[in-house]
Protein backbone atom coordinates (compact mmCIF):
# COMPACT_ATOMS: atom_id res chain seq x y z
CA UNK A 1 0.00 0.00 0.00
CA UNK A 2 1.21 3.49 -0.83
CA UNK A 3 2.31 5.60 2.14
CA UNK A 4 -0.80 7.75 2.79
CA UNK A 5 1.38 10.59 4.08
CA UNK A 6 3.58 10.72 0.99
CA UNK A 7 3.22 13.67 -1.34
CA UNK A 8 0.52 15.35 0.74
CA UNK A 9 2.56 18.53 1.16
CA UNK A 10 2.87 19.13 -2.60
CA UNK A 11 2.00 22.73 -3.40
CA UNK A 12 -1.01 21.96 -5.61
CA UNK A 13 -2.44 19.55 -3.02
CA UNK A 14 -2.11 22.05 -0.19
CA UNK A 15 -3.62 24.81 -2.34
CA UNK A 16 -6.58 22.60 -3.26
CA UNK A 17 -7.12 21.55 0.35
CA UNK A 18 -7.03 25.08 1.76
CA UNK A 19 -9.23 26.44 -1.04
CA UNK A 20 -11.99 23.88 -0.53
CA UNK A 21 -11.76 24.30 3.24
CA UNK A 22 -12.44 28.01 2.71
CA UNK A 23 -15.44 27.55 0.39
CA UNK A 24 -16.87 24.33 1.86
CA UNK A 25 -19.97 25.84 3.56
CA UNK A 26 -20.97 27.98 0.57
CA UNK A 27 -20.22 25.21 -1.94
CA UNK A 28 -22.24 22.65 0.03
CA UNK A 29 -25.16 25.07 0.38
CA UNK A 30 -25.20 25.76 -3.37
CA UNK A 31 -24.67 22.12 -4.34
CA UNK A 32 -26.52 19.94 -1.81
CA UNK A 33 -26.84 17.44 -4.66
CA UNK A 34 -24.63 18.53 -7.52
CA UNK A 35 -25.97 15.87 -9.86
CA UNK A 36 -29.52 17.09 -9.48
CA UNK A 37 -31.93 15.00 -11.48
CA UNK A 38 -29.88 14.99 -14.66
CA UNK A 39 -30.93 11.89 -16.60
CA UNK A 40 -27.47 11.31 -18.09
CA UNK A 41 -25.70 11.45 -14.72
CA UNK A 42 -28.40 9.37 -13.01
CA UNK A 43 -28.27 6.76 -15.77
CA UNK A 44 -24.48 6.52 -15.65
CA UNK A 45 -24.43 6.09 -11.88
CA UNK A 46 -27.06 3.37 -12.18
CA UNK A 47 -25.12 1.62 -14.95
CA UNK A 48 -21.89 1.86 -12.93
CA UNK A 49 -23.61 0.34 -9.89
CA UNK A 50 -25.06 -2.49 -11.97
CA UNK A 51 -21.71 -3.30 -13.55
CA UNK A 52 -19.96 -3.34 -10.18
CA UNK A 53 -22.63 -5.51 -8.54
CA UNK A 54 -22.58 -7.95 -11.45
CA UNK A 55 -18.79 -8.30 -11.27
CA UNK A 56 -18.74 -8.81 -7.50
CA UNK A 57 -19.51 -12.06 -5.68
CA UNK A 58 -20.42 -10.39 -2.36
CA UNK A 59 -21.19 -6.86 -1.20
CA UNK A 60 -19.42 -4.40 -3.49
CA UNK A 61 -17.10 -1.83 -1.93
CA UNK A 62 -16.69 1.46 -3.80
CA UNK A 63 -14.73 4.67 -3.11
CA UNK A 64 -16.03 8.11 -4.07
CA UNK A 65 -12.84 10.12 -4.66
CA UNK A 66 -13.30 13.85 -4.16
CA UNK A 67 -16.57 13.20 -2.36
CA UNK A 68 -17.21 16.82 -1.31
CA UNK A 69 -20.56 17.19 0.50
CA UNK A 70 -21.17 13.44 0.10
CA UNK A 71 -24.24 13.36 -2.14
CA UNK A 72 -22.68 10.96 -4.67
CA UNK A 73 -21.53 8.65 -1.88
CA UNK A 74 -25.10 8.61 -0.58
CA UNK A 75 -26.51 7.87 -4.03
CA UNK A 76 -24.11 4.98 -4.51
CA UNK A 77 -25.21 3.46 -1.21
CA UNK A 78 -28.85 3.90 -2.22
CA UNK A 79 -28.00 1.92 -5.38
CA UNK A 80 -26.89 -1.03 -3.25
CA UNK A 81 -23.13 -0.43 -3.04
CA UNK A 82 -21.05 -0.15 0.12
CA UNK A 83 -19.57 3.23 -0.76
CA UNK A 84 -17.36 5.54 1.28
CA UNK A 85 -16.00 9.00 0.50
CA UNK A 86 -12.48 10.42 0.37
CA UNK A 87 -11.82 14.15 0.08
CA UNK A 88 -8.74 16.36 0.40
CA UNK A 89 -10.64 18.97 2.47
CA UNK A 90 -11.19 18.25 6.18
CA UNK A 91 -13.98 20.85 6.21
CA UNK A 92 -15.76 19.10 3.33
CA UNK A 93 -15.40 15.76 5.11
CA UNK A 94 -16.89 17.24 8.28
CA UNK A 95 -19.89 18.58 6.34
CA UNK A 96 -20.38 15.24 4.57
CA UNK A 97 -20.34 13.39 7.89
CA UNK A 98 -22.89 15.83 9.28
CA UNK A 99 -25.18 15.43 6.27
CA UNK A 100 -24.77 11.64 6.05
CA UNK A 101 -23.88 10.38 9.54
CA UNK A 102 -24.54 6.76 8.62
CA UNK A 103 -21.81 6.78 5.95
CA UNK A 104 -18.02 6.74 6.10
CA UNK A 105 -15.93 9.72 4.98
CA UNK A 106 -12.20 10.22 5.37
CA UNK A 107 -9.60 12.85 4.54
CA UNK A 108 -7.15 11.82 1.84
CA UNK A 109 -5.58 12.59 -1.52
CA UNK A 110 -6.10 10.66 -4.75
CA UNK A 111 -2.35 10.97 -5.34
CA UNK A 112 -1.70 8.65 -2.39
CA UNK A 113 -4.78 6.67 -1.36
CA UNK A 114 -4.94 5.15 2.11
CA UNK A 115 -6.53 2.02 0.65
CA UNK A 116 -4.96 -1.47 0.47
CA UNK A 117 -4.07 -2.98 -2.89
CA UNK A 118 -6.86 -4.62 -4.93
CA UNK A 119 -9.62 -4.09 -2.34
CA UNK A 120 -12.15 -1.93 -4.23
CA UNK A 121 -14.77 -3.24 -6.63
CA UNK A 122 -15.34 0.23 -8.02
CA UNK A 123 -14.10 3.78 -7.86
CA UNK A 124 -15.77 7.01 -8.91
CA UNK A 125 -14.24 10.47 -9.33
CA UNK A 126 -16.66 13.17 -10.48
CA UNK A 127 -15.16 16.61 -11.15
CA UNK A 128 -12.17 15.95 -8.88
CA UNK A 129 -9.39 14.91 -11.28
CA UNK A 130 -9.77 18.38 -12.83
CA UNK A 131 -7.52 19.72 -10.07
CA UNK A 132 -4.64 17.37 -10.93
CA UNK A 133 -1.87 18.72 -13.23
CA UNK A 134 -1.06 16.69 -16.33
CA UNK A 135 2.29 15.52 -15.01
CA UNK A 136 0.64 14.06 -11.91
CA UNK A 137 -2.34 12.43 -13.61
CA UNK A 138 -0.50 9.20 -14.58
CA UNK A 139 0.36 8.66 -10.90
CA UNK A 140 -3.27 9.21 -9.88
CA UNK A 141 -4.53 6.67 -12.40
CA UNK A 142 -1.80 4.25 -11.28
CA UNK A 143 -3.26 4.61 -7.77
CA UNK A 144 -6.74 3.87 -9.13
CA UNK A 145 -5.38 0.74 -10.82
CA UNK A 146 -3.60 -0.33 -7.62
CA UNK A 147 -6.63 -0.17 -5.33
CA UNK A 148 -9.09 -1.81 -7.77
CA UNK A 149 -9.64 -5.53 -7.79
CA UNK A 150 -9.25 -7.23 -11.18
CA UNK A 151 -12.60 -6.77 -12.91
CA UNK A 152 -13.34 -3.55 -11.01
CA UNK A 153 -14.67 -0.38 -12.66
CA UNK A 154 -13.83 3.32 -12.52
CA UNK A 155 -16.18 6.15 -13.54
CA UNK A 156 -14.78 9.63 -14.19
CA UNK A 157 -16.70 12.84 -14.82
CA UNK A 158 -15.10 16.12 -15.90
CA UNK A 159 -15.60 19.29 -17.90
CA UNK A 160 -14.21 18.72 -21.40
CA UNK A 161 -12.04 21.24 -23.25
CA UNK A 162 -8.94 21.34 -25.44
CA UNK A 163 -6.23 21.36 -22.75
CA UNK A 164 -7.45 24.46 -20.90
CA UNK A 165 -5.92 25.67 -17.62
CA UNK A 166 -7.94 27.98 -15.38
CA UNK A 167 -6.75 29.55 -12.12
CA UNK A 168 -9.20 31.09 -9.63
CA UNK A 169 -8.09 33.36 -6.82
CA UNK A 170 -11.60 34.09 -5.51
CA UNK A 171 -14.83 32.13 -5.17
CA UNK A 172 -17.88 32.67 -2.96
CA UNK A 173 -16.18 35.83 -1.66
CA UNK A 174 -13.22 33.82 -0.33
CA UNK A 175 -9.55 34.19 -1.27
CA UNK A 176 -8.43 30.89 -2.77
CA UNK A 177 -5.79 29.47 -5.08
CA UNK A 178 -7.47 26.78 -7.13
CA UNK A 179 -6.33 25.38 -10.48
CA UNK A 180 -8.57 23.61 -12.98
CA UNK A 181 -7.27 21.46 -15.83
CA UNK A 182 -9.86 20.76 -18.53
CA UNK A 183 -8.93 18.04 -21.03
CA UNK A 184 -10.44 16.23 -23.98
CA UNK A 185 -11.96 12.79 -23.36
CA UNK A 186 -9.36 11.32 -25.74
CA UNK A 187 -6.52 12.72 -23.63
CA UNK A 188 -7.99 11.39 -20.38
CA UNK A 189 -8.64 8.03 -22.04
CA UNK A 190 -5.02 7.82 -23.14
CA UNK A 191 -3.83 8.37 -19.53
CA UNK A 192 -6.22 5.69 -18.30
CA UNK A 193 -5.18 3.15 -20.95
CA UNK A 194 -1.51 3.66 -20.16
CA UNK A 195 -2.31 3.01 -16.49
CA UNK A 196 -3.84 -0.36 -17.39
CA UNK A 197 -7.47 0.81 -17.30
CA UNK A 198 -8.97 0.33 -20.78
CA UNK A 199 -12.22 2.04 -21.72
CA UNK A 200 -15.64 0.44 -21.41
CA UNK A 201 -17.79 3.43 -22.42
CA UNK A 202 -17.58 7.15 -23.07
CA UNK A 203 -20.34 9.81 -22.99
CA UNK A 204 -20.15 13.50 -23.91
CA UNK A 205 -23.06 15.70 -22.81
CA UNK A 206 -23.53 19.16 -24.33
CA UNK A 207 -23.52 22.18 -21.95
CA UNK A 208 -26.85 22.80 -20.25
CA UNK A 209 -28.27 26.03 -18.78
CA UNK A 210 -25.32 28.10 -17.44
CA UNK A 211 -22.64 25.48 -18.10
CA UNK A 212 -19.76 26.73 -20.27
CA UNK A 213 -18.20 23.38 -21.24
CA UNK A 214 -19.43 19.93 -22.23
CA UNK A 215 -19.50 17.24 -19.55
CA UNK A 216 -17.51 14.09 -20.30
CA UNK A 217 -17.93 10.75 -18.56
CA UNK A 218 -15.55 7.84 -19.00
CA UNK A 219 -16.15 4.33 -17.70
CA UNK A 220 -13.03 2.17 -17.60
CA UNK A 221 -12.10 -1.13 -15.93
CA UNK A 222 -9.22 -3.14 -14.58
CA UNK A 223 -9.00 -6.31 -16.70
CA UNK A 224 -9.84 -9.54 -14.87
CA UNK A 225 -6.92 -11.73 -13.87
CA UNK A 226 -5.92 -14.32 -16.43
CA UNK A 227 -6.98 -17.90 -15.63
Amino acid sequence: MTDPNADLTADFIEATRSSYDAIAPAYSAEHPDGLGEGPVETGLLTAFAELVRTATAGEAQVADIGSGPGYVTARLNALGLRAFGIDISPHMVALAREAHPQLRFQVGSMTSLDVPDATLDGLIALYSTIHIPDDRLPGVFAEFHRVLRPGGYVLLGFQAAEDEHLHLSERYGQDISLDYYFRTPARVASFLTRAGLPLYAEVLRKPQDEEKRPRAFILAYKPPAAD
